[in-house]
């Protein structure tokens, strides 16, 4: 590493470039749901295909997260990472001048292609920059503020630009920070990359398990159109069960794979993960139906509603910032353990959101901050979690692990939980002796008690690890995450 680029202002301006970036992907999932109507009234979608407009970008993102870790790891980490940003805000301004439905989706579709190529190459580089301990956990705590608070700010921006300007500026406001990005990464980035002797590129496996993933995570956001029981949606499982297999399979005879699965013996890298899926599941959902409630049953407007998100975003930087410090001096499970259960606390008292009749004060700025300050603890504890111990030329597929958890998390979440409310919701509305606002006020508890159940069996096996050196040894199967 050059000595010009490995000073503590360099490696500031580093994390600033590399935090940013993370921000501005981040918040692409989220910056578009304010402005779905505007889109599908301007683009004359149907209301079936209008979620293919969030879910494009989800499909791509979630599918190709793991290749565009490996990737970075094989063919350079700066360089993939200045790759994914051009392709990013090319795909941003064609997106902006759309002119059909299917030119939309087919952006949002390569916009998601190139945040799976730098929100990976981004955190690898953080991984292989800073050193593990206090420095490696600072900078995550500053990556953590900015993948939780994402998107929150994304529903706010989406908000501001839609209602001051028009929908096309959420699309086009990615275009000058993606250029200014890639601009400067040569003059801030070092670049690195994998030293384990890989010189050929694992072509079958990076088919079948990019394939693979795609189709699980087109399956799952499908299923709340077509039925969790439809042939379709088994079939579509099925078959990425089988691709998922295949590559499993090709992975243990090649020589160089995609993914060494010596990778896998990190306890702390698997525990994480599973950490990583369930957070994702719980996060997603949870924005999903704040949206819903405070549009739908407090009747608030787009920029209002984004305005909403501020105290959650905000508890969620701050908190960010303080699980650093946090981990350093009591270690990432017990700082892991408080962030789940403030999320469990927070979840319960949203379950409890009345029909009309509530407010934002009384109903949704409590929970809100409570459920901001446990994502801010638990994502940067699994994120240093899912890091650490590994060596430096598995950084980029540490990252992309870590990364698909939560990518997946998140659409499987919103498919399970949206069914759930969604079934309840007709099932009260069936009875025709209840208004649609009470209808949803009904349904949203239901889907915040199954956010509820994930953190709190995380919350429970945690706390069971933490105190096994007192146990029997019957605990030990349940020991996710080791002690540090």
């Amino acid at each position: 590493m050059a000595t010009s680029l490995n000073t503590p202002r360099a490696k500031n301006l580093a994390l600033l470039l590399l935090a940013m970036t993370q921000f501005v992907v981040v918040i692409d999932a989220s910056i578009v749901n304010v402005a779905l109507p505007s889109i599908g009234q301007a683009l004359h979608f149907s209301r079936t295909d209008l979620s293919w407009v969030v879910n494009a970008y989800a499909l791509t993102f979630g599918g190709f997260l793991l290749l565009g870790g490996r990737m970075a790891d094989l063919l350079g980490r700066r360089r993939m990472f200045m790759l994914g940003l051009v392709l990013f805000s090319v795909a941003s301004f064609a997106g902006g001048v759309a002119q059909s439905e299917g030119w939309l989706i087919a952006a949002r579709a390569v916009q998601g292609l190139g945040a799976a190529i730098v929100s990976p190459a981004a955190l690898s580089i953080i991984t292989t920059t800073f050193a593990e301990g206090a420095e490696r956990n600072r900078a995550l705590g500053v990556w953590g503020a900015m993948t939780g608070a994402g998107g929150a700010a994304g529903v706010l921006l989406g908000g501001i630009l839609t209602s001051g300007l028009n929908w096309r500026w959420v699309l086009f406001v990615n275009v000058p920070i993606g250029i200014a990005a890639a601009a400067l990464a040569p003059r801030t980035l070092v670049e690195s990359r994998a030293e384990d002797g890989a010189r050929t590129f694992d072509f079958p496996g990076a088919v079948t398990v990019t394939a693979g993933l795609s189709l699980l995570v087109y399956a799952i956001v499908d299923a709340v159109n077509v039925g969790w029981g439809a042939s379709r949606t088994l079939l579509e499982i099925g078959v990425a069960v089988i691709l998922l297999v295949a590559f499993l399979i090709i992975e243990r005879r090649q020589r160089h794979p995609l993914m060494p699965f010596s990778i896998f013996r990190l306890r702390t890298l698997r525990g994480a993960n599973l950490v990583g899926l369930l957070l994702g599941m719980s996060l997603f959902s949870m924005f999903f139906f704040i949206s819903l409630y405070v549009q739908n049953v407090l009747h608030y407007s787009p920029i209002k509603t984004g305005i909403s998100y501020l105290p959650l975003a905000v508890g969620i930087i701050v908190a960010a910032g303080v699980a650093s410090q946090l981990v350093t001096r009591i270690g990432f499970k017990p700082t892991l353990i408080a962030g789940l259960l403030l999320i469990a606390g927070g979840l319960v008292w949203f379950s409890r959101v009345p029909a009309p009749g509530g407010s934002y004060a009384a109903d949704v700025l409590g929970p809100s901050l409570l459920a901001g300050v446990g994502f801010g603890f638990a994502f940067v504890s699994v994120t240093i979690a899912a890091v650490t111990g590994t060596r430096p030329h598995e950084a980029g597929l540490a990252s992309g692990l870590i990364n698909t958890s939560q990518q997946i998390g998140g659409a499987l979440g919103l498919a399970v939980l949206s069914t759930i409310a969604t079934t309840r919701t007709s099932d009260v509305m069936a009875t025709g002796h209840s208004t649609l606002a009470n209808g949803l006020t009904e349904g949203f508890p239901s889907a915040f008690f199954g956010g509820i159940c994930g953190t709190e069996i995380l919350r429970a096996t945690n706390f069971a690890v933490s105190i096994r050196w007192t146990a029997t040894s019957w605990i030990s199967p349940l020991n996710l995450i080791p002690i540090r």
